[in-house]
């Protein structure tokens, strides 16, 4: 038995079992491929833009820098967030790290949800897919049981077919849960060691302009 005879001459429960499953893998690792491309260049554009941020002379210059750098927009949004508010506006009100503490914190929420994209699928399928599978071994082992229960007797063509179907998809569940794992785990590490850096970069931020440094208008 191949996985083509399998979906052949499955029901219509076991096809739809072996279908979701291809697209939860599918899906899972075209997420894990595309995260391990996007973390990977985000950890080098988050180091060099910060540094290329410290290493310019003013705030303004600053923000030239760091977009000639920052290919996917990490760092550059909490630059731009410490653009002077509207006067007269809620946003403008009280002190100036208190501005500073708001811009900046709506700034990192938004660069970590693009970081964290992704995240909730592979922890979905991760935790899923081996019940799913098991769905399919629940019901191959009913069909070798009814199968003996027609027949009167035991004999192994009745039963070696639906028990070899609850193995393929007791091992289908577990194939396409372990990758969603370990890329869910691996990619969470990344993702707090760029945050930290984020988060760290904010806080000096906010530091550097609460002393008064000069801040970036919009052109």
């Amino acid at each position: 038995m191949n996985l083509l005879d399998l979906f052949r001459h499955g029901d219509a429960l076991t096809q739809g079992v072996a279908i979701l499953l291809l697209v939860m893998s599918v899906s899972s690792w075209v997420v894990i491929l595309w995260k391990a491309w996007m973390l990977r260049r985000a950890r080098h554009d988050v180091a060099r833009s910060t540094a290329a941020f410290w290493q310019a002379r003013s705030v303004a210059d600053a923000r030239q820098k760091v977009s000639a750098f920052d290919r996917d927009a990490l760092v550059l949004p909490l630059v731009l967030a410490t653009a002077e508010q509207s006067p007269g506006s809620l946003a403008a009100a009280g002190d100036k790290a208190q501005q500073l503490t708001r811009v900046l914190r709506n700034a990192l929420h938004a660069v970590l949800g693009k970081l964290q994209f992704g995240q909730v699928l592979l922890a979905t399928v991760g935790s899923t897919a081996p019940f799913v599978g098991l769905l399919g071994t629940v019901w191959g082992i009913y069909h070798a049981l009814t199968g003996i229960a027609n027949a009167g007797q035991i004999s192994i063509d009745k039963v070696s077919g639906p028990v070899g179907e609850a193995l393929i998809m007791t091992a289908a569940g577990l194939a396409v849960a372990i990758p969603a794992v370990l890329g869910y785990n691996i990619f969470g590490r990344v993702i707090g060691r760029i945050e930290a850096d984020l988060e760290g970069f904010a806080f000096d931020l906010r530091e550097l302009l609460t002393q008064g440094a000069p801040m970036p208008r919009e052109e």
